[in-house]
């Protein structure tokens, strides 16, 4: 009997975080498996659950509670109806759990963060295909990820 995995995807609604959600669904997600989707927001604004989770991020939210679009909004994410049908089709076909979890901070810290805090199997994120020079100058966080995530990480470009 295998193991079931907790499987984190960072995800900012991005092209290449869209990309890196689908390819684990499809190329690493199994029956039993726990995914969870990391959204990570920015310090600013004031929302209640912002104040209420800013330290540990919010607790995981279920994909039934995460579809309500109005919940999302409250904490502050952009609602996307092809993220919501990929993983409400995953759910489904490949029964998996899915749950969301939000963090506030930096990015690249919060994604490293929530590998502990949810004893992630692995990680899985977008890379947004920085030339040398922005890289150098605002940082990669996929590059940050692969070098101190304490779980195996697989970055995926966008098409």
């Amino acid at each position: 009997m295998s193991e079931h995995r907790t499987i984190g995807i960072g995800v900012d609604y991005s092209p290449s975080s869209k990309a890196a959600l689908k390819w684990a669904i499809d190329n690493i997600a199994r029956a039993g498996d726990h995914i969870v989707l990391i959204h990570t927001q920015p310090h600013t604004g004031h929302s209640a659950q912002k104040q209420l989770w800013e330290e540990e991020g919010s607790p995981l939210i279920p994909l039934k509670e995460f579809q309500d679009m109005h919940l999302q909004v409250q904490y502050g994410i952009k609602p996307d109806a092809e993220i919501l049908d990929v993983l409400d089709n995953a759910s489904r076909t490949k029964e998996v759990t899915v749950t969301s979890k939000i963090y506030w901070g930096d990015a690249r810290e919060k994604l490293c963060d929530a590998v502990a805090d949810l004893k992630l199997t692995s990680l899985v994120v977008g890379s947004r295909g920085l030339g040398p020079l922005k890289r150098v100058l605002i940082g990669s966080v996929s590059n940050y990820v692969v070098l101190h995530a304490t779980c195996p990480v697989t970055v995926v470009k966008a098409a």
